[in-house]
């Protein structure tokens, strides 16, 4: 076998791709150039976008949907601004407490998943070089190279054959298992909170209908730079973007502010 085949051979490794699983080949033993710089994962970014501009957009939607809400039954400025702070801590806690609980479960079960494929790696070698082979095989590798591979990974370095597996059977990467979950229920508490404060705002400068008017502008410019904001990862045009978020929280707004107009009238 020529020496290149042979360093190509040994040099295909498992890694994550984004929107999914893929091979990543390197050359074990070759330095990296040095102004090589690793490009940076878009599906990461993308995660970290969605996380933001979730956490962001519900607090201001259901912020706004309360204030507005609570302003169409007639109620004073006092009791608006009760009833905003009140949905700011409480769904700013509620966020922080989701997103800790899906993490960390997560977590825990890909931990799991990892120590039973350990288990499975270390009792039966032979039909995970046969699991991991297919899994080449179907990727398009040359049959007696997807062997040859499979054989050497399970069998000389059951760390690269269980990240491995990690990546391409499971679906996941073993070096994250789904990042902190303090770092996220943080996050997603100090976004829901900002967004929250959003049509709070204007009820803690003034009062009536130019505080009223003030909220619906401010948290539908919000809402609007929100949309177009994570344009930058989908691709999708901004404006376009930006008015279909406007358009969903104007409708949650709108909908919410009748329900209090008409609950207001029904209970004076």
């Amino acid at each position: 076998m020529p020496a290149q085949q042979e360093r190509r051979e040994q040099s295909v490794v498992s890694g994550p791709t984004s929107g999914g699983t893929g091979l990543t080949t390197a050359i074990r033993g070759t330095a990296v150039p040095s102004g090589a710089t690793p490009e940076p994962s878009r599906a990461k970014q993308g995660n970290a976008l969605r996380a933001g501009v979730l956490g962001s957009t519900d607090g201001l939607v259901s912020n706004l949907s309360l204030v507005l809400g609570v302003a169409g039954s007639g109620a004073a400025r006092e009791v608006i601004v009760v009833a905003g702070l009140a949905g700011l801590v409480a769904g700013s806690l509620s966020m922080a407490l989701g997103e800790y609980l899906s993490v960390q479960s997560a977590r825990e079960l890909f931990a799991n998943e990892l120590k039973i494929e350990a288990g499975q790696l270390a009792a039966s070698p032979d039909a995970e070089v046969a699991e991991l082979r297919g899994i080449y095989e179907a990727k398009g590798v040359p049959t007696a190279m997807a062997a040859e591979l499979a054989d050497y990974m399970v069998r000389n370095d059951s760390q690269l054959a269980l990240d491995t597996m990690a990546r391409e059977e499971l679906g996941f990467d073993p070096n994250e298992l789904g990042g902190s979950a303090w770092i996220a229920a943080g996050t997603s508490l100090a976004l829901f909170a900002l967004g929250a404060s959003v049509p709070l705002l204007p009820f803690l400068l003034t009062s009536g209908q130019v505080a009223l008017i003030a909220a619906a502008v401010l948290s539908g410019a919000a809402l609007f730079g929100l949309g177009a904001a994570i344009t930058r990862l989908t691709g999708v045009h901004p404006v376009r973007s930006g008015l279909r978020q406007l358009a969903f929280g104007a409708a949650a707004a709108s909908i919410t502010y009748g329900i209090g107009v008409l609950v207001g009238a029904a209970v004076r």
